[in-house]
């Protein structure tokens, strides 16, 4: 069947200026991290994505190893993209990123300008596209200079393989260092993504400081705390199928009795504001106005318009903020 976008769907998305660049994002994006692989049901990731560009949702998020297996998840999307969404693909920011291990060897991984070139254009080919629109520097590599680096970055968008470029997972020392490097070489670092969220708030920790000041953008990944705060976890039981039942990204262990109290009093101020936790943190992200997007991940379309509903709320008030800052000091 033929797709047809929703022509309102730009009135029901709000948007934010990345940093001090001409590009606007969404201010939830939709990450393809999980739920998108070889692996998953293909009607149920297509009719996901369909529903978030419906949203006013289009900035979609990749990374060469998203699956799994790895690189499956850009093939999903790229498939999704030739069925149904290549008519909009000027109104759509596709980002991708390289950095953790592809293949075997010594050029497989990390950030040399060697492993960089091949992994985007592996990636250009697995989603069927002639460039991204953000490319990223997936994680700092300990024994690669960064001018390499971000030589490689500024060159790959001096080609027109990307239109711009972002790094992620850097501390702020390091982002400083980058932001400069790509200054040196005529291009501007578009944009961070980190992980964040009202139980992991390292970036307040000077890396928020350093973007302002360089008018480079933020994006937010693992808004939810691996599902911590979707409240799936509220009552202390481990649900068959989470994240902590399989223990990889989230480990059983992590749910204390502390926290499974910060959890319910969190809870408590959202449904007192006619919310759901999920979208609490969310809106609690959007408070400062440095973060310019929410990366969301979503396993059915049901979800992602549980999590967009965040948008229809009023922001959280003093109060609010108040309330939740005192239950986050305690741990």
């Amino acid at each position: 069947m033929k797709y047809t976008a929703n022509e309102n769907r730009y009135e029901l998305m709000k948007y934010r200026r990345c940093g001090r660049s001409g590009l606007k994002l969404p201010e939830i994006s939709l990450g393809l991290w999980h739920n998108f692989g070889g692996v998953d049901c293909y009607e149920t990731g297509r009719e996901t994505v369909l529903a978030a560009f419906d949203a006013g949702v289009c900035h979609f998020d990749l990374a060469n190893n998203y699956g799994p297996p790895p690189g499956s998840a850009e093939i999903t999307f790229g498939r999704i993209l030739k069925e149904n969404l290549l008519p909009y693909r000027d109104e759509i920011i596709i980002s991708t990123k390289a950095g953790y291990g592809m293949w075997q060897g010594p050029y497989g991984e990390w950030g040399s300008r060697k492993y960089l070139f091949a992994s985007l254009e592996a990636s250009l080919k697995r989603m069927s596209i002639d460039y991204t629109d953000i490319f990223y520097s997936h994680r700092p590599d300990p024994d690669t200079p960064i001018e390499e680096t971000m030589g490689a970055l500024a060159d790959i968008v001096r080609q027109g393989k990307a239109l711009y470029t972002g790094i992620s997972n850097y501390n702020p020392q390091q982002t400083a260092k980058a932001i400069s490097a790509l200054r040196g070489f005529g291009v501007p670092c578009l944009i961070h993504q980190a992980s964040y969220s009202m139980l992991n708030r390292w970036i307040e920790d000077g890396l928020l400081d350093v973007l302002e000041k360089e008018g480079t953008g933020c994006i937010c990944f693992s808004p939810l705390a691996q599902g911590l705060l979707t409240g799936r976890y509220l009552d202390g039981a481990i649900p068959e199928g989470s994240r902590a039942s399989k223990g990889v990204f989230l480990k059983s262990s992590a749910i204390t009795p502390q926290l499974l109290k910060n959890l319910n009093a969190l809870n408590t101020i959202a449904k007192q504001g006619g919310r759901t936790l999920s979208s609490l943190a969310i809106s609690w992200i959007l408070r400062d106005s440095r973060n310019t997007s929410v990366l969301i991940g979503a396993s059915s379309s049901a979800q992602l318009k549980e999590n967009l509903c965040a948008l229809s709320q009023p922001p959280l008030s003093d109060e609010e903020l108040g309330k939740i800052e005192e239950i986050l000091k305690t741990n």
